[in-house]
């Protein structure tokens, strides 16, 4: 009998929660997290959980990661920010959750206040301001 491949297994377990992070399940995202998955893991993007959740417009995921820990101004390995996919993507209920996280607008690159300024987007400048 060959011995299994543990890399495997992990790297299949971590695609995942990367996958619930972008489909937005938030109950079994958190259940995960709470069990001992890293709330700020990783991929080789350097996306997050809070990433993908942000991008992919699940605000109650967000929300859930951020109360658990998660960093919502940590960059991926391109220099975005959570908030800055969210403002891209349009998402003001994940803007607003990111702000609520503590997350900074000026941050990244392009940082979110640059992306709003970029499309036009007025109401998520006055956001940054306050």
């Amino acid at each position: 009998m060959e011995p299994e491949e543990p890399a495997e297994d992990v790297q299949e377990f971590a695609t995942r929660m990367f996958d619930l992070a972008r489909a937005g399940d938030t109950a079994a995202l958190a259940a995960y997290v709470d069990a001992g998955v890293p709330v700020n893991l990783t991929n080789g993007k350097g996306d997050t959980l809070l990433m993908l959740a942000a991008y992919h417009g699940h605000a109650e995921t967000v929300r859930a990661l951020a109360e658990r820990g998660a960093d919502p101004g940590r960059a991926n390995d391109r220099g975005q920010t959570p908030l800055a996919g969210a403002v891209f993507k349009k998402e003001p209920e994940v803007v607003r959750a990111l702000l609520a996280a503590g997350a900074d607008p000026h941050a990244g690159t392009p940082s979110a206040a640059d992306t709003a300024r970029m499309f036009g987007n007025e109401e998520y400048l006055s956001w940054f301001s306050r």
